[in-house]
């Protein structure tokens, strides 16, 4: 076989291989594999401080664990030792209180665990994602039955429920839905959760 004809059978067979690889690279990635890195990159991360809440760290790792199974939108994280946090959180002596939100990336809420509640028989985990279902921007919704966690107290102390119900779920996924949800100020005032 002449060499020219070599040379074209040569070019003609790294020309399909680099056709076959530049399509197989350029292939989209599968709709479902897609849609779950759409949904990871479009929600919103707010860190939150309990350094200062002592004897509460299982209660807030539970209502942290109940709010980022129940919304996508917004996930919450353990702020890094000396870091900022959008939402602090302390351990004191009174009622629980926390500062209405929605809080921001950037900005600042705090949320009280206090013990009197605890010494009248309300569960703690239940205290801790009630309060920051406060700084998500859910008011209490008082009186309520224990399947709404922002029933808070009114529920009773029998009450153990840590679990956001489909309307406040869906009031939190609303609140950081978009960009333009993000610009929206935090409320600020302080809610008290005594009975």
């Amino acid at each position: 076989m002449p060499l020219g004809t070599w040379l074209k059978a040569g070019t003609c067979a790294a020309v399909l291989v680099l056709a076959t690889a530049g399509a197989a690279t350029a292939a989209p990635a599968p709709a479902s594999t897609g849609e779950a890195s759409t949904a990871q990159a479009a929600a919103v991360t707010l860190r939150y401080d309990d350094s200062r809440a002592a004897g509460w760290e299982a209660a807030i790792a539970a209502g942290v664990a109940s709010w980022n199974a129940n919304v996508s939108n917004v996930h919450l994280v353990e702020a890094a030792p000396g870091s900022a946090a959008e939402i602090v959180i302390v351990a004191t002596t009174g009622w629980p209180q926390a500062t209405l939100g929605p809080v921001r990336p950037g900005r600042q809420v705090r949320v009280e665990l206090g013990s009197q509640a605890v010494d009248q028989g309300y569960n703690k985990t239940r205290i801790a994602a009630h309060e920051l279902g406060h700084s998500l921007g859910l008011p209490d919704t008082k009186p309520g039955p224990c399947s709404q966690l922002m029933s808070g107290s009114s529920a009773g102390t029998a009450c153990t429920n840590a679990t956001p119900n489909a309307t406040e779920r869906s009031r939190v996924q609303s609140a950081y839905a978009s960009a333009i949800a993000a610009l929206a100020p935090t409320d600020g005032r302080m809610l008290i959760d005594a009975p």
